[in-house]
């Protein structure tokens, strides 16, 4: 069975094994009936629905230019197996969680990615740096990059922060509008080259049909108003921010000024 509007793969949660106590919104690692292992981000958390929106929507767009991202799968969740946790904390998060949850392919063995340790080559630097500017992804700082090398290659996670738009539509704020983005602790500052460079081809490839068929792989559900006026805001949102990108100027005088 697939959830209405979404073409992602759904697997159903058999046992909760851990939790990853390093952010606020605490996802756990979870096993599910396909024998598979994943880092389920619940939406019972803090954050809400909007988070797993974010994640779906900037993990695909990425994975469809040519970035490294696990797995993104849709995670059904009986509140019942909250019986079998000792920790309240994790218990309440699974009770408030039944339904659908995202998860992501868990990489056995994968560690932190560090920038400053390993240079990821600055192609990859500039492209990254060109796409969190793209989707307002605050969160790939050098204090947290929220990547992982697995199989000596760079993984992109953690993308629930992106978009943070959304939590302020209003009539009064529009999607069409020229969000401000500081690129000057992002993680790949220090190895891109010219992020100008890459910025035709890159903004070339995101075309209306790739937001499209991107912008349907998030549930209806998640989608907290009419699914078809909101999927057209966040393409919008990306419509605007590719036909002005003045934010690309910024990305050169933040590089300028590391050197």
């Amino acid at each position: 069975m697939n959830v209405a509007g979404s073409l992602l793969r759904e697997v159903t949660a058999t046992r909760y094994v851990t939790p990853f106590r390093e952010g606020g919104s605490m996802p756990g690692l979870v096993e599910a009936d396909d024998l598979g292992m994943y880092v389920v981000k619940f939406r019972g958390a803090g954050q809400g629905v909007k988070v797993l929106v974010a994640e779906i929507v900037v993990g695909e767009l990425a994975r469809r230019l040519g970035f490294r991202i696990p797995e993104i799968v849709l995670v059904h969740l009986d509140p019942e197996l909250a019986r079998a946790e000792p920790d309240q904390e994790v218990q309440e998060l699974l009770r408030a969680s039944g339904g659908l949850n995202l998860g992501l392919d868990y990489l056995p063995g994968s560690f932190d990615f560090n920038p400053v340790v390993r240079d990821p080559g600055a192609e990859l630097a500039s492209r990254l740096l060109w796409f969190d500017a793209l989707v307002l992804n605050v969160d790939r700082s050098w204090r947290n990059p929220n990547m992982l090398l697995w199989h000596r290659e760079p993984w992109l996670i953690d993308h629930g922060a992106a978009l943070y738009f959304h939590y302020s539509w209003s009539e009064d704020r529009p999607a069409t509008k020229d969000y401000r983005y500081d690129a000057s602790d992002h993680a790949m500052l220090p190895n891109a080259a010219s992020v100008s460079e890459v910025d035709a081809e890159m903004a070339g490839r995101v075309t209306p049909e790739l937001l499209d068929e991107v912008l349907a792989l998030v549930p209806d559900e998640w989608l907290e108003g009419d699914p078809a006026e909101l999927r057209q805001r966040y393409k919008d949102f990306f419509t605007y921010r590719l036909a002005n990108r003045g934010w690309v100027d910024s990305l050169e005088a933040a590089r300028a000024a590391r050197v």
